[in-house]
């Protein structure tokens, strides 16, 4: 067998330990995800820049410190991504935008340093919606990411060439951010997990802002143990990012394989609401499937006057003097949050806060809250750049948005296919800084998925 059929398959965990055991080397794991980005990345679209030579650099020197012994953990010697709005020192960082387009960065991203300290090798930067605006990876100036099981299709967005790198094996792992459902949106898409941490859980410094209050940073992967293991290295305090929050980082693998029984609320509106038949008649399975008392529950409203007002803030300066650098998704849908007036956005904030203590009451009640992750399948690229710029337009959102006001962890698993072959995504909710629990959990279903 050869090593790009062999490695490219493997998960962080196996290629970890036949690292450690020095069973394989860094360089042919990289050398595979090389191999196979330059084979399939030209039809999928999922990468912008290919590290090549600092990643093989990065690889070999991991190599040579693992032979001398010096192990630094799980991901040393691990080729990982990041969505291309995560400033990497001296290489370019465009947020998927002509505005961008040759903007390098002098300084890494928090987690970028946490990575490199950590050993991984970062591969490349990854493709994206422009300045991660909406859910489909369709509106980049590098062109659309295709969806790896149906390259017609949209791979979902923001993060849609993270999921869909690591769905291919062009990577093991890859780092993507979330304000409304942009590594969990994906994840389903493309049918692998993703996670979007508690907020304040991983530092947002030097990642370009989206929406302040809302803008999480989590890891997509092909596992839930994988996660659990990338997430372990990019979590905890950045006394320099204002979004941080200090509050102890758990070791989120010691206790992963443990299914305690536990008390599931599923909230059936809107979360279930003009479900597709398919996803609906799987996700009643999947439900039958835990190890679970189920509860119906009401989750508290979340305000809508928050993202548009921060994201127009962030680019009022740039969009006034360069709109012709911005593509005509993004140009819209500034102008509609120009409209949002301060009022507005003031008492929203202002219901932010106070949903994310409401939030609190409902998991003292259950242990987690259960939802498809997207109510549909995804859409063809041609429908996508067709479509109106309405936020209200993106239904697969609908679901995932919620929980970035509630600011708790939630992550999206794998639970079957459409006739048609396209993945399903499970959404999973857990309590404020709950990740231990919410990955053991996520771990005990897919399992049962991988029994069953």
């Amino acid at each position: 067998m050869s090593i790009d059929l062999t490695m490219n398959e493997l998960t962080i965990a196996e290629a970890s330990d036949l690292l450690r055991r020095k069973q394989i080397t860094p360089v042919d794991l990289t050398n595979a995800c090389l191999d196979r980005i330059e084979r399939l990345n030209p039809t999928i679209n999922a990468f912008i820049t290919v590290m090549h030579d600092s990643a093989l650099a990065e690889a070999r020197a991991a190599e040579t410190e693992i032979n001398k012994g010096n192990w630094r953990g799980p991901l040393h010697g691990i080729p990982i991504g990041l969505k291309d709005l995560i400033d990497t020192a001296g290489v370019k960082t465009t947020c998927g935008s002509a505005l961008f387009a040759d903007r390098v960065p002098a300084h890494d991203a928090e987690i970028v340093r946490r990575l490199k300290t950590a050993g991984a090798v970062l591969i490349g930067k990854q493709n994206m919606q422009e300045f991660a605006y909406g859910g489909t990876s369709t509106s980049s100036y590098f062109g659309p990411v295709h969806n790896p099981w149906d390259r017609e299709r949209i791979a979902g967005g923001s993060s849609g060439g993270s999921a869909a790198a690591v769905a291919t094996g062009m990577c093991f792992g890859a780092i993507g951010t979330d304000t409304g459902g942009s590594v969990r949106e994906p994840a389903a898409f493309c049918g692998i997990v993703g996670l979007k941490p508690t907020y304040g859980r991983v530092s947002t410094r030097g990642v370009f802002p989206l929406s302040t209050s809302l803008d999480h940073v989590g890891p997509l992967c092909r596992n839930v143990e994988d996660t659990a293991l990338l997430l372990q290295v990019i979590a905890g305090y950045d006394k320099f990012d204002p979004t941080s929050v200090d509050w102890p980082v758990d070791s989120y693998t010691d206790v992963l394989k443990t299914n305690p029984k536990s008390r599931i609320g599923v909230v059936r509106r809107p979360f279930f609401d003009d479900l597709d038949s398919e996803i609906a008649s799987t996700i009643d399975q999947a439900l039958k499937q835990m190890n679970a008392d189920v509860l119906e529950i009401e989750l508290p409203p979340t305000p809508a006057a928050v993202q548009g007002p921060e994201v127009y803030a962030v680019h009022a300066k740039y969009f006034a003097s360069s709109p012709e650098l911005y593509g005509p998704w993004i140009q819209e849908r500034l102008k509609q949050a120009a409209l949002v007036d301060t009022v507005a956005y003031v008492e929203a904030r202002r219901e932010l806060d106070r949903v994310r203590r409401l939030i609190d009451d409902v998991f003292s009640e259950v242990d987690f809250v259960i939802t498809p992750t997207t109510p549909v399948p995804p859409i063809t690229i041609a429908e996508a750049l067709s479509m109106s710029p309405d936020p209200a337009g993106e239904l697969w959102l609908r679901n995932t948005r919620p929980f970035n006001a509630y600011g708790v962890p939630t992550i999206s698993v794998p639970c079957g296919f459409t006739r048609a072959g396209l993945p399903i995504g499970l959404q999973i909710a857990g309590a404020r800084f709950g990740e231990t629990r919410l990955l053991s959990f996520a771990w005990a279903f897919e399992q049962s998925r991988s029994t069953s």
